[in-house]
Protein backbone atom coordinates (compact mmCIF):
# COMPACT_ATOMS: atom_id res chain seq x y z
CA UNK A 1 0.00 0.00 0.00
CA UNK A 2 1.52 3.08 -1.30
CA UNK A 3 1.33 6.30 1.60
CA UNK A 4 -1.29 7.97 -1.38
CA UNK A 5 -3.30 5.00 -0.24
CA UNK A 6 -3.26 5.32 3.50
CA UNK A 7 -3.65 9.18 3.49
CA UNK A 8 -6.81 8.18 1.66
CA UNK A 9 -8.06 5.83 4.47
CA UNK A 10 -7.02 7.51 7.38
CA UNK A 11 -9.70 10.10 7.71
CA UNK A 12 -12.33 7.27 7.42
CA UNK A 13 -10.88 5.09 9.75
CA UNK A 14 -10.50 8.04 11.82
CA UNK A 15 -13.84 9.63 11.64
CA UNK A 16 -15.48 5.67 12.16
CA UNK A 17 -13.45 4.90 15.31
CA UNK A 18 -14.50 8.48 16.36
CA UNK A 19 -17.89 7.43 16.13
CA UNK A 20 -17.48 4.28 17.69
CA UNK A 21 -16.01 5.72 21.07
CA UNK A 22 -18.75 8.48 20.94
CA UNK A 23 -21.38 5.25 20.97
CA UNK A 24 -19.56 3.53 23.62
CA UNK A 25 -19.39 6.74 25.95
CA UNK A 26 -23.00 7.45 25.44
CA UNK A 27 -24.02 3.46 26.12
CA UNK A 28 -21.71 3.49 29.53
CA UNK A 29 -23.12 7.01 30.76
CA UNK A 30 -26.48 5.50 30.05
CA UNK A 31 -26.19 2.18 32.05
CA UNK A 32 -24.94 4.55 35.13
CA UNK A 33 -28.19 6.41 34.89
CA UNK A 34 -30.26 3.48 34.52
CA UNK A 35 -28.73 1.70 37.57
CA UNK A 36 -28.71 4.13 39.91
CA UNK A 37 -27.11 3.20 43.47
CA UNK A 38 -30.04 1.47 45.65
CA UNK A 39 -30.63 3.08 48.95
CA UNK A 40 -32.89 0.67 50.42
CA UNK A 41 -33.76 1.16 54.26
CA UNK A 42 -32.57 4.78 54.72
CA UNK A 43 -35.64 6.75 56.65
CA UNK A 44 -34.92 10.50 56.95
CA UNK A 45 -38.16 11.52 59.39
CA UNK A 46 -38.20 15.07 59.91
CA UNK A 47 -37.33 15.10 64.44
CA UNK A 48 -37.22 18.28 66.59
CA UNK A 49 -37.40 16.18 69.84
CA UNK A 50 -37.16 12.70 70.54
CA UNK A 51 -38.26 10.94 73.87
CA UNK A 52 -36.76 7.62 74.44
CA UNK A 53 -37.86 5.16 77.38
CA UNK A 54 -35.74 2.54 78.08
CA UNK A 55 -35.73 -0.60 80.80
CA UNK A 56 -33.46 -3.74 81.39
CA UNK A 57 -32.57 -5.70 78.62
CA UNK A 58 -34.06 -9.02 78.07
CA UNK A 59 -36.98 -8.31 80.77
CA UNK A 60 -39.98 -9.89 79.54
CA UNK A 61 -42.04 -7.15 81.19
CA UNK A 62 -44.28 -4.50 79.21
CA UNK A 63 -43.61 -0.82 79.70
CA UNK A 64 -45.68 1.63 77.94
CA UNK A 65 -45.07 5.26 77.17
CA UNK A 66 -48.30 7.56 76.91
CA UNK A 67 -47.92 11.49 76.21
CA UNK A 68 -50.41 14.35 76.35
CA UNK A 69 -49.07 17.10 74.05
CA UNK A 70 -50.64 21.28 74.54
CA UNK A 71 -54.15 20.35 73.09
CA UNK A 72 -54.88 17.76 75.42
CA UNK A 73 -54.44 15.06 72.82
CA UNK A 74 -52.98 11.77 74.43
CA UNK A 75 -50.86 9.75 72.31
CA UNK A 76 -49.97 5.70 73.14
CA UNK A 77 -49.74 2.51 71.87
CA UNK A 78 -53.48 2.42 70.16
CA UNK A 79 -53.42 5.84 69.24
CA UNK A 80 -49.30 6.17 68.31
CA UNK A 81 -49.89 9.36 66.26
CA UNK A 82 -51.04 12.42 67.61
CA UNK A 83 -50.95 15.79 65.79
CA UNK A 84 -47.18 15.73 65.15
CA UNK A 85 -46.31 13.58 68.00
CA UNK A 86 -45.51 9.91 66.62
CA UNK A 87 -44.48 6.70 68.86
CA UNK A 88 -41.82 5.68 67.03
CA UNK A 89 -41.50 2.51 68.52
CA UNK A 90 -43.61 0.30 70.97
CA UNK A 91 -41.76 -2.43 72.74
CA UNK A 92 -43.64 -5.28 74.63
CA UNK A 93 -41.26 -7.34 76.29
CA UNK A 94 -39.79 -9.60 74.62
CA UNK A 95 -42.87 -10.78 72.59
CA UNK A 96 -42.28 -8.34 69.20
CA UNK A 97 -38.06 -8.43 70.01
CA UNK A 98 -37.38 -10.55 66.59
CA UNK A 99 -35.47 -10.30 63.70
CA UNK A 100 -34.86 -12.38 60.85
CA UNK A 101 -31.39 -12.05 59.18
CA UNK A 102 -30.29 -14.08 56.38
CA UNK A 103 -32.94 -16.62 57.46
CA UNK A 104 -32.18 -16.75 60.75
CA UNK A 105 -34.48 -15.53 63.66
CA UNK A 106 -32.48 -12.79 66.08
CA UNK A 107 -33.56 -12.08 69.78
CA UNK A 108 -32.73 -8.22 70.24
CA UNK A 109 -32.26 -7.70 73.43
CA UNK A 110 -32.90 -4.16 74.01
CA UNK A 111 -36.10 -2.93 75.81
CA UNK A 112 -37.01 0.69 73.87
CA UNK A 113 -39.74 2.89 73.06
CA UNK A 114 -39.38 6.10 70.86
CA UNK A 115 -41.84 9.11 70.68
CA UNK A 116 -40.60 11.58 68.30
CA UNK A 117 -41.93 15.34 68.28
CA UNK A 118 -41.79 16.25 64.20
CA UNK A 119 -41.92 20.14 64.74
CA UNK A 120 -42.19 23.07 67.24
CA UNK A 121 -45.59 23.11 69.45
CA UNK A 122 -45.52 25.41 72.26
CA UNK A 123 -47.09 24.36 75.24
CA UNK A 124 -46.90 21.83 77.65
CA UNK A 125 -45.86 18.31 77.75
CA UNK A 126 -46.55 15.44 79.92
CA UNK A 127 -44.72 12.09 79.98
CA UNK A 128 -46.08 9.19 81.57
CA UNK A 129 -44.99 5.64 82.08
CA UNK A 130 -47.45 2.74 82.14
CA UNK A 131 -46.53 -1.16 83.78
CA UNK A 132 -49.03 -2.53 81.24
CA UNK A 133 -47.53 -6.29 81.69
CA UNK A 134 -45.59 -7.98 84.08
CA UNK A 135 -44.05 -11.41 83.65
CA UNK A 136 -41.54 -11.36 86.67
CA UNK A 137 -43.79 -9.52 88.83
CA UNK A 138 -41.36 -7.54 89.81
CA UNK A 139 -40.42 -3.73 89.99
CA UNK A 140 -38.57 -1.90 86.51
CA UNK A 141 -36.69 0.92 86.81
CA UNK A 142 -37.02 2.56 83.51
CA UNK A 143 -34.36 5.78 81.73
CA UNK A 144 -36.17 8.59 80.83
CA UNK A 145 -34.32 10.49 78.06
CA UNK A 146 -35.39 13.84 76.54
CA UNK A 147 -33.46 15.41 73.53
CA UNK A 148 -33.25 18.14 71.86
CA UNK A 149 -32.09 17.40 67.85
CA UNK A 150 -31.91 20.98 66.02
CA UNK A 151 -30.01 22.38 65.64
CA UNK A 152 -27.25 20.09 67.80
CA UNK A 153 -28.13 17.03 69.70
CA UNK A 154 -28.77 17.89 73.09
CA UNK A 155 -29.46 15.76 75.81
CA UNK A 156 -32.43 18.20 77.57
CA UNK A 157 -33.32 15.90 80.70
CA UNK A 158 -32.13 12.21 81.95
CA UNK A 159 -34.05 10.58 84.72
CA UNK A 160 -34.99 6.96 85.88
CA UNK A 161 -38.60 5.72 87.55
CA UNK A 162 -39.19 2.76 89.47
CA UNK A 163 -42.74 1.01 88.69
CA UNK A 164 -43.47 -1.18 91.35
CA UNK A 165 -46.39 -3.18 89.97
CA UNK A 166 -48.11 -4.15 86.82
CA UNK A 167 -50.94 -1.64 86.78
CA UNK A 168 -49.03 1.48 88.13
CA UNK A 169 -48.61 4.75 86.22
CA UNK A 170 -46.13 7.64 86.94
CA UNK A 171 -45.33 10.94 85.31
CA UNK A 172 -42.00 10.63 84.24
CA UNK A 173 -40.98 14.47 83.10
CA UNK A 174 -43.46 17.32 82.10
CA UNK A 175 -42.05 19.91 80.17
CA UNK A 176 -43.03 23.00 78.32
CA UNK A 177 -41.57 24.74 74.66
CA UNK A 178 -41.39 28.33 73.94
CA UNK A 179 -42.04 29.48 70.39
CA UNK A 180 -38.36 29.49 69.32
CA UNK A 181 -38.16 25.65 70.16
CA UNK A 182 -36.74 26.39 73.84
CA UNK A 183 -37.80 23.57 76.65
CA UNK A 184 -38.67 24.82 79.81
CA UNK A 185 -41.01 24.42 83.26
CA UNK A 186 -39.40 20.57 83.54
CA UNK A 187 -41.19 19.17 86.33
CA UNK A 188 -42.44 15.97 87.93
CA UNK A 189 -46.32 16.43 89.12
CA UNK A 190 -48.49 14.29 88.99
CA UNK A 191 -51.13 13.76 86.21
CA UNK A 192 -52.81 10.30 85.16
CA UNK A 193 -53.12 9.86 81.32
CA UNK A 194 -54.23 5.97 81.75
CA UNK A 195 -57.63 7.15 82.48
CA UNK A 196 -58.16 9.49 80.28
CA UNK A 197 -57.33 7.41 77.13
Amino acid sequence: MSVKDRIRSDPFTDLLFNALLGFTFLFLVAIMFMNPEAKSGIIDPKAEYIITITWEDDSPDDIDTWVEDPEGEILWFRGPEVGLLHLDRDDRGLINDTITVNGKELQNPLNQEVVTLRGVVQGEYVVNLHYYASETGEPVDVNVRLVKVNPKLEVIYYGTVNLEKKGDEKTAVRFKIDRDGNIFGINFLPKSLVQSG
